[in-house]
């Protein structure tokens, strides 16, 4: 029998039952829509996660106080952890490593306090660094300038705001550049505005205001120590600026002994991008797994579905025998059926799934449509099309031919 023939008495046979073939679709439709539309969240988490981590700034390597071994980091700071890092670490690797393996180097303090501006007030993140800001964060100022090295070292209280802070501070849209805002209760002047970068790892990366670091450190935070050193590595060179960091410090701080742990930790954007894609995946597969169950429970229907089939056809069937078709036509035809039945519910799920994923999209959830996923759902559809109508085939091909043409 041929191919097409066999397609045309399978569409005959589920339009017949318009109804039955519906509900009996209705399991394939939703797993494979819930496969691609799950495999496709993940996929969209991971680069979101990738974007935001990128958005850091280039080959970004931080360094803070405190070993990483037998301890949890959570960020820049870990509680408990010993205050081993000066500026004038940060201003050694720039001297020594500067033009070898990194770029910049930047002495970091982090802390937040309420900022206001006459009558209009929020609460947001002070950042202090050095001048090579801009270069290690990949972040350029909008308008205005950013501060200077003598600013800096003269502790002088300017600053620039990210975007959120300036609607926050100024939302009737004036220019908050030349401005006097209070951080507490010291005053500063907004020299610039930061470009805006959107959401980051930590949240809103705009909801920030970045001053000189000696400022900060000592006027708003009253310590003499930083917390972190911020590193841009060179193109293709953050592993071997992370070696040449690491053997600076531990000569820095006369860590002598060779198996001596180190007093501070070193974590590249690499890693962090790694261990999000890591995390990512595992989740896209979890949910992947979970989809793909309700792709077996439509397989099941549809080998339950094609057995009452062959029941009901029974005549038909030995009608077929007696005028000269063969088991293996007949066993063929009801295969190709389920194969439809199934392909079509595939096919079905995949529209279902793109208009879940646009949906979501309108609702700014990272999700995305995958290519290799529209095709693994589909052709899952069909396998499991292949495997449920076995069976309910192979009955209906066994069928004695007299008892069939006597059956009622």
């Amino acid at each position: 029998m041929a191919y097409l023939e066999l397609i045309r008495l399978a569409l005959t046979a589920i339009s017949t039952n318009k109804m039955r073939s519906f509900l009996t679709m209705l399991g394939i439709i939703i797993g494979v829509g819930a496969v691609i539309a799950m495999i496709g969240i993940g996929e969209g988490s991971k680069r979101a996660s990738v974007e935001a981590i990128q958005s850091m700034g280039s080959n970004m390597l931080m360094i803070s106080n405190g070993s990483s071994q037998g301890r949890s980091t959570m960020g820049p700071m870990a509680m408990g952890s010993i205050e081993v890092l000066k500026e004038e670490h940060a201003e050694l690797i720039s001297r020594e490593l500067a033009g070898s393996c990194i770029v910049a180097a930047s002495p970091q303090v982090r802390t937040g306090r309420p900022v206001a501006y006459q009558n209009n007030n929020t609460m947001t993140q002070i950042q202090g660094s050095n001048t090579g800001f801009p270069l290690i964060r990949g972040w350029q100022v909008q308008d205005g300038r950013f501060f200077t090295e003598s600013e800096v070292k003269g502790q002088a209280k300017v600053c620039v705001i990210g975007t959120t802070v300036k609607d926050a501070l100024f939302p009737n849209g004036e220019s908050p550049i030349g401005m006097t805002i209070r951080i507490g209760k010291m005053p500063f002047e907004v020299v610039g505005l930061l470009e805006s970068k959107g959401a980051g790892m930590m949240g809103d990366q705009d909801d920030v205001i970045v001053a000189p670091y000696t400022t900060v450190m000592r006027k708003i935070m009253g310590r003499d120590r930083i917390q972190s050193i911020n590193v841009s590595a060179m193109e293709g060179k953050s592993d071997l600026a992370e070696a040449e960091i690491t053997a600076l410090l531990r000569q820095a701080l006369k860590v002598a002994s060779y198996d001596q742990t180190n007093p501070f930790t070193i974590r590249k954007q690499d890693d962090w991008v790694k261990m999000s894609e890591q995390q990512s995946g595992i989740i896209t597969t979890l949910l992947a797994v979970a989809a793909t169950i309700s792709l077996i429970v439509g397989g099941i229907g549809i080998s339950n579905i094609m057995l009452v089939s062959v029941t009901e056809r029974t005549r038909e069937i030995g009608i077929r025998r007696a005028l000269g078709a063969t088991q293996h036509s007949v066993m063929w035809q009801f295969l190709t059926e389920a194969i439809v039945l199934s392909s079509m519910g595939g096919i079905v799920g995949a529209l279902f799934a793109f208009g879940t994923v646009w949906t979501l999209q309108q609702f700014e959830v990272p999700a995305v449509i995958e290519s290799w996923a529209v095709g693994l759902g589909i052709g899952f559809s069909a396998v499991v099309g292949i495997v449920a109508g076995f069976l309910p085939a192979l009955k209906a091909a066994k069928l004695d031919v007299i008892d069939a043409l006597r059956y009622e």
